[in-house]
């Protein structure tokens, strides 16, 4: 019968820590990579759609003030449009004359931060041209967010 001999060497303490250290490590690895959040994962064909920023909601029309500026010189087509954008519920639509009479397109002009109640207002007086205001109006007007020059179309 065979006896087993004691072990003269020393146990290799280190060896065992850095590999267990080692098991640990690449454990939580594997578990860091498999908690991601979703929109973080690179799972092929899988591709998050991005949504924009919450946009704030449109102004009322019952809050928004509009020159109408008559750009055709056609008595009364100033005032005309403004009563209809009255009709259509926008606060006040002021009639007047634009500084020359000779405009070929009617065309939409809004301040900064107005460009989609400006959308609208196209879209309400059939003006498919809106654009950003500019040096076009007397600077009298240049306190109304949003005006309506209108042309010979």
């Amino acid at each position: 019968m065979e006896h087993a001999h004691p072990f003269n060497r020393p146990f290799p303490w280190r060896t065992v820590a850095l590999a267990a250290s080692v098991v640990a490590l690449g454990a939580g690895s594997v578990v860091a990579l498999l908690n991601r959040p979703a929109g973080t994962r690179s799972e092929p064909g899988s591709q998050q759609i991005r949504q924009a920023p919450a946009l704030p909601p449109l102004r009322p029309r019952s809050r928004i003030s509009v020159l109408v500026l008559n750009g055709n010189g056609l008595s009364g087509a100033a005032g005309t449009t403004a009563s209809k954008l009255l009709a259509d519920g926008y606060r006040h639509a002021i009639p007047a004359d634009a500084s020359q009479l000779d405009y070929a397109r009617s065309l939409v002009l809004f301040r900064r931060g107005w460009q989609r109640e400006a959308e609208r207002l196209g879209r309400d007086a059939r003006i498919p041209t809106v654009t950003p205001l500019d040096g076009r109006v007397a600077p009298a007007y240049a306190h109304v967010p949003l005006i309506v020059i209108l042309g010979a179309n």
